[in-house]
């Protein structure tokens, strides 16, 4: 999308612009410790970073965000609410599609520890996506917005039990992984055979004991009822709503048919419009999708944001990312919400204007 010289040009013009905005510059190593990013992501990440071996200081990864060492020493200084900002290149694994890089340039804007609570919350948020949104003002791109917890009071609010709803949540970042999962709680589990029944001997690397736990959990789960269809009907209608965002407000208390935990949550997200309105931005021209981000912002889980434009699809994505921050504060309530600007699609686009 351009030549390299170029586009740092332009991060470092977009990083300038944010720190008139009152956000301080961040810089972080490029190489980062591999030991935190398994502990938040797990395994997968292998499949998504560059993993490398350093004699002393053991497995690391070139950095594959600015999020997690931000918020790591963010928490480590001990600040209060700050604002960041911060232009470099990161670095990500693709196995899949040869033309996605592996290596571009991020630009963000992040608040973090801002007072807790909604209105609070609600101000940070709106004042995110319009910093973004005046960085990008002079281009043909588009809003889209959402906030994921809508289907998290539907999940949670489902007539099932914890750990049915524990497993739902945790696929819900993965959409084909939890339609199936829905599908199966949506069935009647076939009945499994008492341990001392079973005459197969022991193998593999799973001791008896583990094996006899998994029995009792797959014996639990053949005698919880199957899930209601109508609460499965109301989740899935609530995943598909696409439309502007006052006309999801509207669709989201119909489909909630009084469920108060899914009209708190429509509350929430008009009350981010009100707020959106107060830093000029309108709603109206703003789309609204409840499934926003599902397969590619994994640790956000509020309020999600993107901007696109044609032939572009992302030039810009951020949210609320509150629960990384309690998992790298060992549980601490530390309200954060951020995003970032590709300056290469930016200057993409401005390119194609001349």
């Amino acid at each position: 999308m351009g030549v390299k010289s170029d586009i740092r040009v332009e991060a470092n013009r977009l990083r300038t612009s944010f720190e008139g905005k009152g956000a301080e510059s961040f810089e972080p190593a490029i190489l980062q410790p591999a030991g935190t990013l398994l502990n938040l992501y797990g395994e997968d990440i292998r499949a998504r970073a560059f993993v490398t071996q350093d004699p002393l200081r053991g497995e690391m990864m070139l950095r594959p965000d600015f999020t997690v060492p931000l918020v790591q020493t963010h928490i480590a200084t001990a600040r209060g609410e700050t604002r960041y900002t911060y232009a470099g290149e990161i670095f990500r694994r693709q196995e899949d599609d040869d033309t996605r890089p592996t290596e571009y340039m991020q630009v963000g804007f992040e608040i973090i520890g801002h007072p807790p609570g909604i209105a609070d919350e609600t101000n940070a948020d709106a004042e995110v996506f319009a910093t973004v949104s005046d960085a990008l003002d002079d281009l043909p791109v588009s809003g889209t917005i959402g906030n994921f917890g809508v289907l998290t009071a539907a999940i949670l609010g489902l007539d099932t039990p914890q750990r049915r709803k524990d497993a739902l949540m945790r696929h819900i970042w993965r959409p084909v992984r939890f339609e199936a999962l829905l599908d199966r709680f949506s069935k009647k589990a076939p009945p499994v055979p008492a341990p001392a029944d079973l005459t197969v001997p022991h193998v593999g690397l799973r001791s008896p004991e583990e094996i006899e736990a998994r029995l009792a959990l797959l014996a639990e789960e053949a005698k919880t009822p199957a899930l209601k269809l109508s609460e499965v009907d109301r989740l899935m209608a609530l995943m598909a709503i696409r439309t502007t965002a006052p006309a999801a407000v509207d669709n989201i208390k119909r489909i909630a048919d009084g469920d108060k935990d899914i009209v708190n949550a429509a509350k929430v997200v008009e009350g981010l419009l009100d707020a959106l309105s107060d830093q000029n931005i309108d709603p109206t021209k703003l789309q609204f999708e409840a499934s926003y981000g599902l397969t590619s912002l994994e640790y956000y889980t509020g309020f999600v944001f993107g901007f696109s434009a044609s032939g572009v699809p992302v030039v810009a994505t951020g949210g609320r990312y509150d629960l990384l921050t309690a998992n790298l504060s060992g549980g601490r309530r530390i309200p954060a919400v951020g995003g970032v600007i590709r300056p290469d699609a930016v200057l993409a686009l401005r390119q194609a204007r001349t």
